[in-house]
Parts: C-alpha cells; sequence; structure tokens
C-alpha cells in the first residue's frame, strides 16, 4: 500500500531538515527522486546518502541545483528534471524561508524575499509541472505550508501571508486541473523538531511544548508520511485538502 514504484518525484528544500525527511519517505516507498535546494556540495551528500539507503531505487537518485530566488533557474528546473528523469510525477514544494520582524517594522526585502521563495516559486513550478502532468494524465502536487499560515504568528506578517496565499493557491489550482487525474493538497507541519528548534534552549522547548496536547514536537519523518500519503494512487479522491500535522496545537 501507498507504493511509490515507478514514480519521479521533485521535492524542493531537498537538503533541509523537513525536505530531507520528506525524501526518505518518498524514496522508501520506491520514487526515484531529482533533489533540488542551493547548496551543492550538500544535495550531493544526501543523494548518495539517499542511494546507499534505498538501493532498490536501481536507477539511483539526482540533485538539480536551484536558487529558487531566481526567476531564471525556478523556469529551468521542470525542464531539467524532465531531461534527467523523463517525466514528473510528484511535485514537493517544500523549501522556504522566514525573514521575521514585527509588521511596522519589516522592510520591503523582507516581505519580498519570502513571497518570492515561499509563494511565487511554487507558483512557478506548479505551473510548469502541470503541462507534462497534464499529458500523462496523472500528477500529484504537494505542497508545504504551515500551521501559521492558518493562524497567524506575530512577527512573522511576510511568512503567515506566503503559507496562507499556498494554501489557497493550491485549492484555486487543484480545481483546474482535478479533471486530468492530477491532485493538489497541502501539508502544514507545526512545531517540527530539526536543526533549528534544536538551537532552543530548555526553557524555550518546554514553552512550545506546553502549547501542544502531545507534549512534545513533531518529528520529519512524521511530516514525510503525510507527503508520501497524498503522492500515493491511493490519495486519488483527495484533493485541495490541507492535512495538519501539529499535535493538537492547532485543531482546523
Amino acid at each position: 500500500m501507498f507504493s511509490l514504484q515507478g514514480m519521479n518525484a521533485l521535492v524542493t528544500g531537498a537538503s533541509g531538515g523537513i525536505g530531507s525527511a520528506i525524501a526518505h519517505a518518498l524514496a522508501a516507498q520506491g520514487a526515484r527522486l531529482a533533489l533540488s535546494g542551493s547548496n551543492a556540495a550538500k544535495l550531493r551528500a544526501f543523494r548518495d546518502e539517499l542511494n546507499e539507503a534505498y538501493p532498490h531505487n536501481h536507477d539511483g537518485h539526482v540533485e538539480i541545483t536551484c536558487d529558487l530566488g531566481n526567476q531564471t533557474q525556478v523556469e529551468e528546473l521542470i525542464p531539467a528534471m524532465l531531461d534527467t528523469l523523463g517525466s514528473v510525477d510528484i511535485l514537493v514544494n517544500n523549501a522556504g524561508i522566514t525573514r521575521d520582524n514585527l509588521g511596522m517594522r519589516m522592510k520591503d526585502e523582507e516581505w519580498d524575499q519570502v513571497i518570492r521563495i515561499n509563494l511565487e516559486a511554487a507558483f512557478r513550478l506548479m505551473r510548469a509541472a502541470a503541462k507534462p502532468m497534464m499529458k500523462a494524465r496523472f500528477g500529484r502536487i504537494v505542497n508545504i505550508t504551515s500551521v501559521v499560515g492558518a493562524t497567524g504568528n506575530p512577527g512573522q506578517m511576510n511568512y503567515c501571508a506566503a503559507k496562507a496565499g499556498l494554501t489557497g493557491m493550491t485549492k484555486a489550482f487543484a480545481q483546474e486541473v482535478a479533471s486530468r487525474g492530477i491532485t493538489a493538497n497541502c501539508v502544514a507541519p507545526g512545531f517540527i523538531r530539526t536543526a533549528m528548534t534544536a538551537a532552543l534552549d530548555e526553557k524555550q522547548q518546554a514553552a512550545i511544548n506546553g502549547r501542544i496536547p502531545m507534549g512534545r514536537m513533531g518529528e520529519g519523518a512524521e511530516i514525510g508520511a503525510a507527503v508520501a500519503f497524498l503522492a500515493s494512487r491511493e490519495a486519488a479522491y483527495m484533493t485541495g485538502e490541507t492535512l495538519h500535522v501539529n499535535g493538537g496545537m492547532a485543531m482546523l
């Protein structure tokens, strides 16, 4: 169940904490991956890690370096994947940045950078992936949003706007491509244990855990599992939806 054998998946931000967990989850189910990120060395090392961990993907995974803040590079990403792997069956828009500041102090560049990478790049990749997916009459698009896209968070007007926008964009796109066998859904993580959250001191972590009914942060693998389900053939009748994976922090 939930086998992704024979499917090719593009994961952006693949060498990061959540991105790498998503990549592991997809590869474990048999998908062949195109790993995208801005750090070529980290991507290459992660590609080698996946190839060693999942030898059943005998053709091997590939890495495609891309700066999502560069429109030209974004437009070249899907064609590069098609040239390398031949198809794009799954697109996971995971990459994102933060440039936190209070709204009254937020600089234009802090707003622009977050919107460009977290929202605009996802739009461009969805648009580009739709053409080969429509031709194949099959496709799975999974966009990684955030609990704060639904609840808001002080100091993150730009990030919250991008994630809320991504949710709305996904719903509109899902309606446009549903008749072609393509689904588009979101996974909205809450607080997930990553290198960034590990840097918080015990008091800060305790404060966060106190807001979560389960009393702990989530694991990257728990996000990966949600993505793997939405990417599967079994999820064919689920589109325009958001899976909230947040330990009960916000029951939406």
